[in-house]
Formats: structure tokens, sequence, C-alpha cells
């Protein structure tokens, strides 16, 4: 028998395992073409050029995919020659070289790769437009999309896959080289360990698992606090470095010794009357975490990671309308007055519109007093700033039920990252700082609307004062200098009218661009986009960020499943005997199947279960950085992923199925 007969035998009779992985690959040549061609195609780049974040984006997440797809490779390659080691010992053991074992594995992966990338390359080329359309969808942007074949994405597709076609043959190279036979003949059971007795060692390492992960989970949700005097950017990266050593490591303690603990537990407590569901699902689990431990981790963590960075993106894209509204409150606004000529136009035009002013002053005021909790003396040393503040005549134009003493204070556009790390109390009281002396203000309301642009609060709320206090504050000398921006003109459309009212302000505000000069006389200017502009922006924005994310999640959701499914097809092939044994003695299918479902259940539940918490802990720390909506995205992404991910498990549990039914 010649080597290439031999080879195609091998492949006929491995196909059974080789079929996911060879869908994997496909599906890997897919996205990574897909992906590099999009860098290339005239509509996008057209579409993209103005953004300084679309190629930068690209190249960055190009990077990550190869990262993924390449984890994915030699962990599935390492996976699969384990699986054959038998087969590759019988090779050798019916004098077979090693420098031949090599052979026939490297033109089994040759002809893999081959076709795995000249289809993928094939359904590359054909979704490119799909993918094409779906980012121009995402950032709003309308134009024609061509089909077109990419020489310069087809030939850096096929450099990439070929150095790890290469990278692969190395690894087999290594594993054949330095294996004896006793170690291949060996290799499927290693890992599976009798657990006889915990130690109280294993014990208590599984307890730290537990430990670090909730010691993690706390400080990720203080991450941000302000109580400690040594607030700084270095404390900052130590305690994110701290809790991902935390989550990392306590995860891989709690497969490693707190599963095998709890399990023990629970068979212990049977006092030896294990039912077929015990000797299905439990049994495997504690006997197999150790050598799955380490894999499990991984997973896990891969997952946590994935959806966080997912969860993140779709955040600040999804936050795009409310965050638009934080900086410009209405359809237009303008400054100072300097919108004759734009409202002009508009009446001549017979666009109708509302108006809303407001009567703006910067005063110096210390808003320590209102919040929740206490900051640290080195921080509220400095939280006198310089607040916006407006009457009170000027907000019942928007809300008209609210009212105001003499003394008490209303705050809005009390929302976004300010307002989650350092929350206010209603009742309190801050200080507001003139030449003259210092006046006690109690807030008595919150309003997370805005009606003042973030940018000119920066970010801040603005301040509603009654009409009376305001006007002594505007005689203030001190204020009236520092001041320079005194009054806000917010319009509201109609939306027919909203796009032509759009063109008349870019045209009379110079792209809506204001002026001013500061108490130095030096001028300052002010860039005031539409409400819809920023919109818009921030979707182009984060449109680009959420599709590059949207190909890693897909990336690591092959690479992860992908990989806890071979797994499970290994084991389903080494209980195989069992399963024989346990239908001879009368176990019916049905009954067979219960306990495989348990252990799938554990198999695909727990990591994606531990990951869901990691990546929530992780978003829930910093989610406010990104954009000002958290739960719907969150619950949509997680949603999606766990939907997908529940497909390998089905694959896992069919797979299982199919070789129960083979044993008898």
């Amino acid at each position: 028998m010649t080597l290439s007969q031999l080879v195609l035998r091998s492949l006929k009779k491995n196909i059974t395992h080789y079929y996911l992985y060879f869908f994997a690959l496909i599906f890997s040549v897919t996205l990574y073409f897909s992906f590099v061609t999009l860098q290339f195609n005239p509509s996008v780049s057209d579409m993209t050029e103005g953004s300084t974040t679309g190629a930068a984006g690209f190249k960055a997440a190009s990077a990550m995919l190869l990262f993924i797809v390449t984890f994915f490779v030699i962990y599935a390659n390492h996976l699969f020659m384990k699986r054959r080691s038998k087969e590759i010992g019988l090779y050798q053991l019916i004098g077979m070289s090693k420098t031949t074992v090599v052979r026939l594995l490297s033109l089994e992966n040759i002809l893999l790769w081959v076709g795995a990338t000249t289809i993928g390359v094939g359904i590359g080329f054909l979704t490119s437009r799909v993918f094409a359309m779906i980012l121009l969808k995402l950032i709003s942007k309308e134009a024609l999309v061509e089909i077109s074949f990419s020489s310069q994405a087809f030939v850096q597709t096929m450099v990439v896959f070929l150095a790890l076609l290469v990278l692969i043959t190395v690894q087999t190279i290594f594993v054949i080289r330095r294996s004896t036979l006793l170690d291949l003949f060996l290799a499927s059971k290693k890992g599976d360990t009798r657990v006889k007795r915990i130690g109280p060692f294993q014990m208590l390492l599984g307890l730290v698992g537990v430990i670090l992960i909730s010691f993690g989970y706390y400080k990720s949700t203080h991450l941000f606090d302000l109580d400690s005097d040594s607030v700084t950017l270095n404390l900052l990266i130590i305690k994110m470095i701290t809790i991902l050593a935390s989550t990392i490591i306590g995860t891989f303690f709690v497969f490693r010794f707190s599963v095998s603990f709890i399990m023990n537990v629970i068979r212990k407590g049977k006092k030896g009357h294990l039912s077929l569901n015990d000797v299905l699902a439990l049994t495997p689990i504690m006997h197999r975490m150790k050598g799955n431990a380490k894999s499990l981790t991984l997973i896990t963590i891969m997952t946590a990671i994935a959806l966080a960075i997912m969860s993140l993106s779709y955040i600040s894209y999804y936050s795009a309308g409310s965050s638009a509204k934080q900086f410009v409150p209405f359809d237009i606004i303008s400054l100072n007055g300097q919108n004759k000529m734009f409202e002009e136009h508009l009446k001549k035009q017979n666009i109708n519109y509302e108006k809303y002013e407001f009567s703006l002053l910067k005063v110096d005021i210390d808003t320590s007093g209102l919040l929740e909790k206490p900051l640290a003396d080195s921080i509220k040393e400095n939280m006198v700033l310089g607040s916006i503040v407006t009457r009170l005549s000027d907000m019942q134009k928007i809300h008209p039920k609210v009212t105001l003493k003499e003394g008490e204070a209303y705050l809005v556009g009390n929302s976004g990252m300010l307002a989650e790390l350092l929350p206010l109390e209603v009742g309190k009281s801050m200080t507001v700082h003139t030449k003259e002396d210092k006046t006690k203000l109690t807030m008595v309301g919150l309003e997370k609307e805005w009606i003042i642009s973030s940018q000119l609060t920066y970010g801040s709320p603005a301040v509603i004062v009654t009409d009376k206090f305001f006007d002594k504050l505007v005689t203030d000398t001190k204020i009236k200098k520092n001041s320079i921006w005194y009054k806000q003109e917010g319009y509201s459309f109609e939306e027919n009218d909203l796009k032509k009212a759009q063109e008349i302000y870019e045209k009379t505000t110079n792209g809506g661009t204001f002026t001013t000069k500061d108490a130095k006389g030096k001028e300052r200017k002010f860039f005031a986009s539409t409400q819809e502009g920023k919109k818009n922006d921030s979707l182009e924005l984060w449109g680009n960020v959420i599709f590059a994310t949207g190909f890693l999640g897909l990336a690591f959701l092959l690479a992860t499943g992908s990989i806890l499914y071979f797994k499970q097809m290994s084991d389903a092939e080494d209980e195989r005997e069992s399963y024989t044994v346990l239908r001879k003695i009368g176990f019916t299918k049905s009954e067979i199947m219960k306990g495989i479902y348990i252990k799938q259940a554990f198999n695909f539940g727990v990591p994606l279960l531990i990951g869901l918490l990691h990546s929530y802990f992780a978003v829930k720390s910093g989610w406010m950085l990104f954009g000002s909506e958290l739960t719907t995205p969150l619950i949509v992404t997680m949603s999606i992923y766990a939907l997908l991910y529940s497909v390998f498990a089905w694959l896992s549990v069919m797979y299982y199925r199919k070789v129960v039914n083979e044993s008898l």
C-alpha cells in the first residue's frame, strides 16, 4: 500500500472526527478572508476614509483575529493528535518510522488545509458583500456595494494560513519525535485520575479559588472609588492587574479543586448507592477534572473576554442617541445669540420651530456635600469647580412643574460617567462661592435629562436656582467675568423640516462654530454639531468598532465551542465500551442519555455561566466610560452569545446519542 493510499484511507476513517474541524477551518478562512477583503473594498474604504478609527480598528481586529485562529488550530491539532495517539503508536508498532508517520499526518493536514482554504476563500468572496453591507448599515451610510475579488486580501490570507500549516506541522513533528510508544498508547488516559480522597490542602485550594473570584468581583465593583487619598493612574492599573490575576487563578482553582471536592462530597453522601446518572455524569466529571481544568479555565476566560469586548462596544453603539442628547440637548443649539442669520433663513424657508433660551452663569460651587459617600480629603479640596447655573423660569419652559424656594436648587443632566462614579443624594447641600461670601443651597431634586450642553458643563449637572438668586449672582463681578458663554438657545423642529434646518445651520454658523472672548481677551471657540450629526458621528465610530468586535466574538465562539466539542467527541469514544456494557445489562438508551445530558450541561454550562459572571462584573465596573445604557446591550449580547454557544452543546449531545446508538 502506498503512502497516498494510506492517507486517503486514514482521512476516510477519521472523517467523523475531522468534519467539524474541517468546517471550523473553513469558517476561520471565511471570516479572515472576508474581514481582510473589507479593508480593500472600494465602497467601504470610500465611506470610512474620514474615520480615524476605521483603518486602525481593522488592523487591530485583524491581528486579534489572527491570534484567535492561531490558538484554535494549535489547540485543535493538539486534541486530534491526542485522540489519534493509539493509531500513531500502532503505525510505529508495525514498523513505520517516525519520519514516515510525520509525512502521513502532514499530507493529511495539507489535503485538509488546501480544501478548507479553497472553500473558505470561495465562501468569503461571496459573503464579503453581505459583510460590507452590514458594516455600512451599522455606520448609517448608504452606498452601492459591488462584489470585488481582492488579490491583496487573497495573498494575505494564503500567507497567514500557509504559516499556520507550517506551525501545526512543526507541532506534529515535535509531538511524535518526543513521544515513546508507551506515551502514545496512554495519552488519552492522562488527566483521568481516580479521586479516592480529597486532602485538606486540596480543600483549602478549592476554597481559595472561590475567595479569589469573589475578591475579583468585589474589587471590580469598587474599581473607580474615590474614597482613597492615593487615587492615581498607577494605582488604577495595579487594581486592574490584581482583579485580572485573582479572577484567572481563582477560576483555575475552582475547576481544578472545588469541582472535584463538591463531586466527591456528593458521591460520599450517597454512601455507595450511586444511580446511573451518577455513574455517567458525576464520576466522569470528577475523574477528568485534573486534565480538563486548564482547558475549561481557558475557555471560561476567553468567553468572558469576548463577551466583555462585545458588550462594551454595543453599549457605545446603543448609547449613540442618548450620548448625542447630552452634547446637543435639542435638535440644534446656538450660543451667545449668534443665531440671527440662522433664524432669518428659517423664516425665509417657512420652517417652524420652537425656541428655548437659557441664561447661563459659570459659578464656583463646592458639590462635595451632595455626594452619597464622602471623598478623600485630598480630592475634596479640589471639588470647588466652575458649574453652569441657569434660571428656574428657563427650566420651567421644559419642566413647568418644577418649583423652588429661596435656598433651594435643582440639578439637571445628572447622567453619564460622573453620575455613576459620584452619585448624589437629594436633601444634601452644596456651597456657592461668590466674591463676597458663601451661600449654601439644598438640592431638592435631580433630573437625568440634559437641557444644557454637556460640553459647557464638562459632563457635570447644571444647577437650577431661583430667578431672584440668579439675578444676585449676575451682579457678582467675578462670576460675570468668568461667564464667557452667557446664553444657550435650543431649537426643536418637525421631523419633515429637520434635514433642511440642519443644512441651513451648517451654512449660517460655519458648521456650528461659535466664538467669544474670555476675561483675558483670548478668543474661545465652541463647536456645536447638530444632535443628529453628533449621533451619526457616534454611529460611524462605534459601528466600525462593533463590526470588528462582532467578528472577533464569532472567532472566540468558534474556538471555544469547537474545542469543547472536540473534547466531548474524544470522551464519547473513550466511553463507548462503557455504554456497550450498560446496554447489555438492560439499561435503555433514554436512561443512559439522561446522565449524558447532565454531564454536557456541566461541561458547556458551567464555563459559560462563570464566563457570563466574569464578563458581567468586568462590564459593570467600567461601562459608564463607554455609554449611558447598560441593561439592554448586556442582555442582548449575552443572550445571542449563549444561544450560539448552545449549538455546540447540542452537537455534542447528538454525537453522544450516535455513540450510544452504535454501542449495542
